[in-house]
């Protein structure tokens, strides 16, 4: 069966709702307006000049300071290398500058005011007690310490090391107690005070020639003006060679 294929397509109609004015029709949504423009954030060309002078100038000044700083340790070590090659010259002639002279003559003071000290020595003229003591001769000597009134009087106040060696001899052995004291005096306080004793017995037997050595030392607390003397029980057995008997003291 043969079938017709002329047949029309159906027509299609647009309708428009408001085409009559009785019509309301709703009103058209409002269009959204444009973005607004982008400002322009580029930089000047005044500013971008003034602020690359700037840094010109901030790094100009650094560098002028770092060679600067060159500069003057470069003239530092010129310096020191010209007093070092002055004292070379110096010491070859065997000449000291006066400026380092000045100052070991100052050092050399300092250590002689520094340093207190005495070592006195046996003395066989004794005329009674205490103990007479040569200040002088011999191994003897003072410093910044003053011998006087057969003792060593103090300047000032401080720790003080104090020794005394006494040598006892004789021919004849009677046992007697042989003492050996180290005292010390003070002007403005009444008596003596001891600082040191030592007592020796039963040194000797016989009738025989006998000899007994004392030594005495301590750290002590000596005020200004005390005075530090030596005592014995038997002058006359004292051997007053200045090896075997001397006394001293030395400031810490």
């Amino acid at each position: 069966m043969q079938q017709n294929l002329n047949y029309g397509y159906p027509q299609i109609f647009w309708v428009d709702g408001c085409a009559e004015a009785s019509t309301s029709c709703p009103s058209a949504p409002p269009v959204a307006p444009f973005p607004p423009p982008v400002p322009d954030r580029r930089k000047k060309p005044g500013k971008n000049k003034e602020r690359r002078g700037f840094d010109f100038l901030v790094i100009y000044l650094l560098l002028l300071l770092a060679f600067a700083g060159m500069g003057l340790s470069m003239f530092r070590i010129f310096h020191l290398e010209k007093e070092l090659a002055e004292l070379r010259e110096s010491a070859s002639a065997e000449h000291i500058p006066p400026a380092l002279e000045k100052l070991i003559g100052q050092k050399e003071s300092m250590k002689k005011e520094e340093r207190k000290a005495a070592h006195l020595t046996g003395s066989p003229s004794q005329q009674g007690l205490p103990l007479e003591w040569e200040p002088i001769s011999g191994h003897a000597y003072t410093s910044d310490i003053q011998y006087r009134d057969r003792g060593l009087v103090i300047n000032e106040t401080g720790l003080y090391f104090v020794y005394s060696n006494v040598l006892f001899r004789g021919n004849v052995c009677d046992n007697q107690v042989l003492t050996h004291i180290v005292y010390k005096r003070n002007p403005s306080s009444p008596g003596s005070y001891v600082l040191m004793e030592d007592k020796g017995i039963n040194y000797c037997t016989g009738h025989r020639t006998w000899a007994r050595k004392s030594n005495l030392g301590a750290l002590f607390s000596l005020r200004k003006m005390d005075s530090v003397h030596v005592n014995v029980s038997k002058i006359a057995l004292v051997n007053f060679e200045e090896s075997k008997t001397f006394f001293g003291l030395f400031k810490l």
